[in-house]
């Protein structure tokens, strides 16, 4: 439990760190130009879920995503006494990696966000894209389950310029972006419609897929890549 409460930290915290910090570094370079630094911001997201879920999902399964680990759980993937530390570990750690991005860039460690990203269409678009993140999880772990850190990425990738929120589809994430004042972050008082969205929809696409796949139960151990490895260590 212990080795995969690191991993989790420590993919998450990466993962924070790439987004925060590839958001800094786009907007500095782009001159202005918010479409190139929205295009920097999202291809070193994509690039790090690809290179973090190919590192730490055969130790933990390379969740970093508090929707994920609950839909996991859903599915007797993880038990459910595990959930709290999985979570408690991606957020703890999200806040860790803004503040390695800010430091990186001589920002302050912490500091709230003024971008604001409110309404019904923002919203909407935090449930499309963590109901399409969970779809593209659950329909390559049954098929093509290696597949599933590439897809993850590709995915992420998309959602940043299909979905007017920029496809957040993270609690963890979202909670950690509110502390940053940069071109990643989130108004505070914006974080808990985005979070009851990123459930709603990941629970949607859970659900369908329990019926688009019956078989779904049986695979959830290998969300978000094959973690079988936990249970042959502690035979």
């Amino acid at each position: 439990m212990a080795r995969r409460a690191v991993a989790e930290a420590l993919g998450t915290a990466f993962l924070l760190a790439a987004v925060v910090g590839s958001g800094i570094m786009g907007e500095r370079l782009a001159g202005g130009n918010v479409a190139v630094a929205l295009l920097a911001n999202t291809i070193a997201t994509g690039a790090a879920l690809v290179a973090l879920i190919l590192a730490f999902g055969p130790i933990s399964g390379a969740h970093f995503n508090p929707a994920v680990t609950l839909a996991d759980a859903s599915q007797g993937g993880l038990p459910w006494r595990e959930v709290p530390v999985y979570i408690a570990a991606q957020i703890g750690a999200g806040y860790c990696g803004v503040a390695a991005a800010h430091f990186m860039f001589g920002e302050p460690l912490y500091f709230a966000s003024h971008h604001v990203r409110a309404g019904s269409a923002q919203l909407f678009s935090e449930f499309v894209a963590t109901f399409g993140l969970l779809s593209v999880i659950w329909g390559c772990v049954r098929f093509r389950s290696s597949a599933v850190p590439f897809a993850v990425g590709a995915y992420i990738t998309a959602g940043y310029w299909f979905t007017s929120s920029t496809s957040f589809a993270n609690p963890a994430v979202t909670l950690a972006r509110a502390a940053s004042d940069t071109f990643a972050g989130i108004r505070p008082a914006d974080v808990p419609g985005f979070i009851v969205a990123q459930f709603a929809g990941a629970m949607a696409a859970t659900l369908l897929f329990r019926w688009l796949v019956p078989s779904l139960p049986k695979d959830a151990s290998n969300v978000v890549v094959p973690h079988a490895q936990r249970e042959t260590t502690h035979a």
